[in-house]
């Protein structure tokens, strides 16, 4: 039988929507034949309290070979005895586990009781085949899908078949002849050998390497990935495996190669970057036609190679931002949906929902900029410097140092650039280029432990906003992205942390500036209750200031909501309706959606922090929601203590059409004459047996009967909205309540 047309489809539906990441459940990673042959290691990827740094274990680039995975701690989940029909089911952990789900039903009940436990930092049970007897009978409801229903008779039966057979495979599809041709076109221009050529090339990989790669005339939406490679153009690629991707590749010369990506497109990990004539163009004007000199190629000891500034220093500043603003989505997107992106430690840094904008390139990439950034290189350093294997103290007191260097000798540069009256307005900010752009503003979401962007500015205006030009732009990234990583020890992870908290200011005092001055303050000290002065001095006030009056003209009381209306206007043409309720075209559905996203206050709590809504009114096809959870916090500047800094009275909700979130915690189903009725439920909220109840009438559980035909209707209905951008949803973080 076919694993491409008959297994992969239910393995994807059914198992990779729970194995299929770095946090996959034993590492167990089922979205690719290959993960399925490595098998699972009970070590978690993610452990922030780890003293020294792990060996990496990355699909397809740390080891190739089952064998291989087996010197590295993984144990097999198909069998590896003789290769019988019977002992190909007997010794195989994954059959095992799909069978006692199969015996062993979930009880019939709406919520699971205990031992059923969805926390993310659960301790595993990864249950080897020679214990998997004692396994059974000690956890008879532990079968696969966890906490979910079984697979059909259908489904059970092919993957059965398949099993028995062997777990055969018959290699991925080849890519079509325009595909490869394009592939060979693209090899050529990443492999140049001038200097220049191989500069952009290196900037390029360390900006792309985490990227889907798809080709615009490809209908097949095959995606590639950018790797180093041993080997040249025209032979096999030889994947280089480093840690970060400016680490040294250990070759004479590194060659950059496209592979065809082989696991399953997981909306959590899935950063489209469409490669067309039109993407090449822009690079060549960019990074090869631009009229710079490169003498040398930079080398890769840490403390160069980690910091942008030093290692890419002879490529012109405009060029290097206008790489980043032209699929700004895409690299934001790197920070959110990146490997650092995970756990409630990770993410306490930044508020639940906040707009980002761009400082214009004529400011942010003009040569007094450029200068300020050579000048200041050394002070841009960042924790990637001391590797993997960091302290905690000694590095972020240095580089808290350093900021405050860096943010000084901004401000100075800040009040010469703007020393004209009324040189302070909003033509600093960017418009995406003349409003063709639509990455000129986004949305950041955060949902607890993960996050999302989307294009434009959605839901009412939020608590801040961020304003980013080229320095923190690239910090950024190099910081959670390139300079990151999963395995590092805990001086590491926290060190990467603490020192996001300063970019966040710093995109924090951008916005600010734009107020008048009397309000800047006032403004810095709502946003930042209970936190100390030296914290909100490093937002506005002693370590970042402008002595520059703003040149906009307000004429309200509330300066900040105003000038978010006018930046609105300034970006009206390319702000697109996807994610606003005006999009809804009947206007009694539309008026009962206003309502329950205009629900407020402390009885939100309740809530899940995404739940999608399937919205039924037949004869109509579904419609689906997302209704967000936006946690008011008194502050985002402390590491430890987040329920003590939460404001409940000031928790809102945004309500959207189609799909943000890539972890849904709760799956709701509501007939379009019962919207009015949740909303007074959800406002009626006040205790978890409130919630019960609201659930009990609403909500598609673990244990509903329905749960997989709602779930495939939903990633259909997400394929369907958004092609390019789609991919399967992952039920770690779904509720059972």
């Amino acid at each position: 039988m076919s694993y491409r047309a008959e297994v992969r489809p239910i393995l994807e539906r059914r198992c990779v929507v729970c194995h299929g990441c770095y946090d996959a459940p034993c590492q167990l990673k089922l979205g690719a034949w290959e993960g399925i042959v490595r098998g699972a290691n009970p070590a978690a990827a993610y452990q922030s309290s780890r003293l020294r740094e792990a060996a990496p274990t990355r699909l397809f680039v740390d080891a190739q070979l089952a064998s291989e995975w087996r010197q590295k701690g993984f144990f097999p989940v198909l069998n590896e005895r003789a290769p019988t029909p019977e002992a190909n089911l007997a010794a195989s952990v994954l059959y095992r586990s799909l069978a006692l789900k199969r015996a062993h039903p979930l009880p019939d009940v709406a919520v699971l009781p205990k031992p059923f436990d969805f926390s993310i930092d659960r301790a595993q049970s990864c249950p080897r085949v020679e214990t998997f007897d004692a396994y059974a009978r000690d956890f008879p409801l532990a079968g696969m899908p966890y906490g979910l229903p079984g697979l059909d008779a259908r489904e059970f039966d092919a993957l059965t078949r398949w099993l028995a057979a062997g777990a055969p495979y018959e290699g991925p599809a080849p890519p079509t002849a325009d595909v490869t041709r394009q592939v060979a076109a693209w090899e050529a221009f990443l492999n140049g050998s001038s200097l220049k050529e191989r500069l952009m090339s290196r900037h390029l990989y360390e900006h792309l390497f985490l990227g889907f790669l798809y080709f615009d005339a490809d209908k097949t939406r095959r995606p590639f990935r950018l790797v180093r490679s041993a080997t040249p153009p025209g032979q096999p690629a030889s994947l280089i495996a480093t840690r970060r991707p400016f680490d040294d590749p250990g070759v004479p010369r590194a060659y950059y190669r496209l592979v065809p990506e082989q696991e399953t497109i997981l909306a959590k990990t899935h950063l489209p970057y469409l490669l067309s004539p039109d993407r090449m163009a822009k690079f060549r004007a960019w990074f090869l036609a631009a009229p710079y000199e490169v003498p040398a190629l930079p080398g890769y000891d840490l403390k160069s190679a980690s910091n942008a500034f030093v290692a890419f220093a002879a490529i012109p500043v405009e060029s290097r931002y206008r790489f980043l603003l032209d699929e700004a989505q895409y690299f934001i997107m790197n920070f959110i949906k990146g490997p650092v992106c995970r756990g409630q430690m990770a993410l306490d840094v930044i508020e639940d929902r906040f707009w980002v904008f761009f400082v214009d390139p004529q400011l942010g990439a003009g040569e007094a900029s450029a200068e300020l950034i050579a000048r200041q290189a050394d002070e841009l350093r960042l924790p990637a410097e001391w590797g993997s294997n960091s302290p905690v103290v000694i590095p972020w007191l240095e580089y808290a140092e350093r900021e405050t260097r860096f943010l000084e000798a901004k401000n100075r540069a800040l009040e010469q650039a703007l020393a004209a009256p009324g040189a302070l307005n909003l033509s600093l900010v960017w418009d995406g280029d003349g409003g063709r752009n639509p990455n000129a503003a986004l949305t950041v979401f955060r949902h607890f432990d993960s996050a999302s962007v989307v294009q434009g500015v959605v839901g009412e205006p939020p608590k801040t906003a961020w304003v980013i030009g080229y320095a923190l732009f690239e910090r950024i990234y190099y910081l959670l992205v390139a300079g990151y990583d999963v395995y590092g020890n805990a001086g590491h992870q926290l060190n990467t942390r603490l020192y996001m908290d300063f970019l966040r200011m710093e995109g924090e005092f951008n916005f600010l500036v734009l107020l008048p001055q009397a309000a800047r303050e006032a403004t810095r000290d709502y946003w930042y209750r209970g936190a100390s002065s030296s914290v909100k001095n490093h937002v506005y006030g002693r370590k970042a200031h402008l002595n520059r009056e703003t040149g906009i003209v307000y004429r309200s009381a509330d300066p900040q909501r105003e000038l978010y209306g006018m930046l609105r206007t300034r970006l009206a043409p390319l702000l697109t309706p996807r994610f606003d309720l005006s999009s809804v075209g009947d206007v009694a559905l539309r008026r009962d959606l206003e309502t329950l996203g205009a629900v407020r206050g402390a009885g939100t709590a309740w809530l899940p922090e995404v739940v999608f809504l399937r919205v039924d009114d037949p004869p109509r096809p579904p419609r689906w929601f997302t209704l967000l959870r936006d946690t008011a916090h008194s502050n985002v500047s402390n590491l430890l203590f987040e329920e003590s800094r939460l404001v409940p009275a000031e928790n809102a909700l945004t309500l959207v059409p189609g799909f943000i979130g890539a972890y849904p915690n709760a799956i709701w189903r509501v007939a379009r004459t019962e919207l009015p009725a949740l909303a007074s439920a959800i406002g009626a909220l006040a205790s978890e047996d409130d919630y019960r109840s609201l659930a009990d009438r609403f909500a598609v559980r673990r244990t509903d009967p329905a749960f997989w035909a709602t779930s495939d209707a939903m990633a259909v209905a997400y394929e369907r909205s958004a092609p390019l951008e789609a991919g399967l949803f992952d039920y770690n973080r779904l509720e059972n309540r």
